[in-house]
């Protein structure tokens, strides 16, 4: 990576540049509040403005993930009784994320600019089936023995390799390894996804701090306006229905992929 590039994109963003990312973020705070999905936003705001596939995928972890612990905190009530899960999920998750950064670091530029159409496009599948999952969980609840929780950290430490190397969609992995593996009612399992996410995220986020690939300039002005996109989203999430704004999520998502893949 052109650490050069970097330093000068840092440096000279425009006064229009970043508002574009600004409330790029704002936007993806607000959508991941609600609906979720906010990647699809905010990542393509920082090619648009001219930072490489990389370090734009490394600068929005970074940016988003303060966001991470807010939908965490709000669930921490469901989370009492999990406690087991937690110690078993929780360093998986940290591996997986670690391991999932250092994969993208040790991805060319080139083969991961090639790669990001798919990963949009997989990113807005697994956003539009989100619903169909959820529905499938709670039709399973109850249903058969539950598998030893101990096999869960395979699935989930590999759908965190994913969550660290992008991120987008990485919640409804999770949800769906939780729903298949353990019985038990969706909103603890929903609980128990988030701090999982949020594991992955800072696990991956820490890592990028010392890769020196984080353009500062862009990820600071994004973690403004992803929090209070965020809280915007929290107070309006009963007056919009998420379904509708998944959907919209989803579409944005398509048409950012074709062209990237046109590009």
């Amino acid at each position: 990576m052109n650490l050069r590039l970097l330093f000068e994109t840092a440096v000279t963003m425009t006064v229009i540049e970043i508002i574009l990312i600004g409330l790029a973020a704002a936007a993806a705070g607000a959508v991941n509040a609600i609906a979720g999905g906010g990647t699809l936003i905010s990542f393509p705001a920082l090619t648009a403005i001219g930072i490489p596939t990389v370090a734009a995928s490394i600068t929005n972890t970074v940016a988003l993930t303060p966001g991470y612990l807010g939908a965490t905190l709000a669930q921490w009530r469901d989370l009492k009784g999990q406690e087991r899960r937690l110690w078993l999920l929780i360093p998986a998750g940290v591996v997986g994320g670690v391991l999932g950064g250092i994969l993208l670091l040790n991805t060319g530029e080139r083969l991961f600019r090639s790669l990001v159409p798919y990963l949009i496009l997989l990113a807005s599948l697994l956003l539009a089936v989100q619903d169909p999952v959820r529905n499938w969980i709670k039709n399973r609840q109850g249903a058969g023995p539950a598998a030893s929780e101990a096999w869960t950290t395979i699935p989930v430490g590999l759908a965190s390799v994913y969550g660290g190397y992008f991120g987008a969609g990485l919640s409804v992995i999770v949800l769906a390894v939780l729903g298949l593996v353990l019985n038990d009612n969706l909103t603890r399992l929903n609980a128990l996804k988030q701090a999982i996410a949020f594991s992955v995220n800072v696990a991956a986020a820490i890592f990028f701090l010392f890769s020196g690939q984080v353009v500062w300039g862009a990820a600071l002005v994004m973690a403004v306006g992803a929090l209070l996109g965020g809280v915007i989203g929290g107070r309006v999430a009963s007056h919009i229905q998420p379904s509708t704004l998944r959907r919209v999520v989803v579409l944005i998502g398509i048409i950012v992929a074709i062209l990237y893949l046109i590009r």
